[in-house]
């Protein structure tokens, strides 16, 4: 599929095998959507979609999913900025998600045996739940996050300002808590080495 802006207000649709070379503004505003080795190129890919069901996306392009709600994504490679923000109800298993500013201002995201890197990811989430994950080259993450509960592999560059929860890393370069509103009693973070 060539042409930008395709499926628009739709209910049930089933993908498999399809490419698009400019997935520009497809799928937005749809219900009940099912992908199945995908392959796109192009910016607001299912933006404010719901009931949307995914194996096998690889996708380059920016602000991916905005707004869905009921996301569920597996083996999947996303190379975008801005993916997932202002979402509700993401779990997303088996994949490597790259771009800056992951996930911001979503509620019920959680991520199992994903390896992530991003610039200042993952901020502003609501019940943010991390199992055998990886970040690599991650920097500024959990600002202003509340009720992590976070399981690290490896080493995270740095972690800003979470507000509530729990964070277990290999280890963390650096640890930043310098908003003074903030009640550090109401978030622990753990450094296995």
């Amino acid at each position: 599929i060539q042409a930008p802006k395709e499926f628009r207000r739709c209910d049930g649709i089933t993908l498999n095998h399809v490419h698009f070379t400019d997935a520009s503004e497809t799928m937005w505003n749809c219900q009940n959507i099912k992908m199945k080795n995908v392959y796109a190129t192009g910016d607001y890919l299912g933006m404010n979609s719901e009931n949307i069901y995914v194996d096998h996306l690889d996708l380059v392009g920016n602000y991916v999913f905005d707004g869905a709600k009921n996301v569920e994504v597996h083996n999947s490679r996303l190379v975008s900025k801005d993916a997932f923000w202002n979402c509700e109800n993401v779990t997303i298993y088996d994949s490597k998600i790259s771009g800056e500013y992951l996930a911001w201002n979503t509620k019920n995201i959680t991520f199992i045996n994903c390896t992530i890197e991003s610039d200042q990811g993952l901020c502003y989430v609501d019940h943010l739940t991390m199992k055998n994950c990886r970040a690599l080259r991650t920097d500024l993450a959990f600002e202003l996050c509340t009720n992590i509960d976070a399981e690290l592999k490896g080493t995270i560059m740095s972690i800003k300002n979470p507000i509530s929860g729990k964070i277990t890393v290999d280890h963390a370069d650096e640890i930043i808590m310098d908003d003074p509103q903030i009640d550090s009693s109401k978030i622990q973070i753990i450094q296995r080495k």
